[in-house]
């Protein structure tokens, strides 16, 4: 169980403080037995209230040393052999990669779509709709994570990111 003033990483939503866990003081809700999270974004404003015993993937932030790693691999993390042109079979692959909120995969996921956006603008298309709004979705989760992880801003991360991929 996560302790108050954690930051955990919560399903879709990235990086939380749990600010209280207990029984839910709401009206309308009855279960006086089941314990709660209440969480905080901090990309956002807000609360979230989910059940300690959720099945929603929540999990520890990534420590200094593992961010540290992290960004040192980079240059070494080769993005997969993933040739589907398909819209949504690449939704569905990319979503699988969000959703399982492992770091390396998303390394992954951003340098293969940053990859393959390069090579459209280089034989003068346009990037695929899909690949770009994965793309940012990776980076928004990742590089909050990493921001939290290192003390730093979310900006820096990119720039951390970009000098580790070579641009």
């Amino acid at each position: 169980m996560f302790r108050v003033g954690e930051l955990i990483v919560y399903g879709g939503e990235g990086v939380c403080r749990v600010e209280a866990v207990g029984p839910l003081a709401m009206s309308g809700v009855d279960e006086k037995d089941r314990l709660y999270y209440t969480l905080a974004p901090l990309y956002r404003m807000g609360e979230i209230y989910t059940p300690v015993d959720t099945t929603v993937l929540m999990r520890p932030v990534l420590s200094k040393k593992e961010a540290e790693e992290l960004i040192r691999i980079i240059p070494e993390i080769q993005p997969p052999a993933h040739t589907e042109r398909n819209p949504r079979v690449l939704g569905a692959y990319y979503q699988e990669i969000i959703r399982s909120h492992n770091c390396l995969d998303m390394v992954r996921l951003i340098k293969t779509t940053y990859k393959k956006s390069q090579a459209r603008l280089a034989h003068g298309s346009k990037p695929g709709q899909v690949d770009e709004r994965y793309r940012k979705r990776a980076e928004d989760l990742l590089y909050g994570e990493l921001a939290v992880a290192l003390n730093i801003s979310r900006e820096e991360v990119g720039v951390y990111f970009a000098k580790a991929v070579g641009e």
